[in-house]
């Protein structure tokens, strides 16, 4: 992985750290129903937590980043996944798999 592949990843964790943290508080709250269930709440602020985390580790540039965006491209995934579920979520959804592509990617 060269440095401009790190910045964007960076980039995507920061950016889907931004959704998420975005969309439960002035999407999924609003929104009431079965975008406040506890599960699917808890899931976007992990996912939020965790892009976050990544994000930082990269920016530390300690080679122990791949395990945080190993496990950033899993909950980003379930994070998709649970949104898709949810729906009307398009932009978490499809800003969560670009970060779990990104994350993948930095993992290997």
């Amino acid at each position: 992985m060269t440095s401009h592949d790190m910045k964007a990843c960076i980039d995507e964790c920061l950016t889907c750290y931004r959704t998420c943290l975005g969309m439960v508080s002035e999407h999924c709250l609003p929104a009431g129903g079965k975008h406040v269930e506890p599960e699917h709440v808890r899931l976007m602020l992990a996912c939020a937590e965790l892009c976050r985390t990544s994000a930082h580790m990269m920016l530390l540039g300690v080679a122990e980043h791949r395990q945080t965006c190993r496990a950033c491209a899993e909950i980003c995934e379930a994070c998709a996944a649970s949104c898709e579920a949810v729906g009307d979520m398009d932009t978490c959804v499809a800003e969560c798999r670009r970060c779990a592509e990104s994350c993948r990617a930095m993992a290997a």
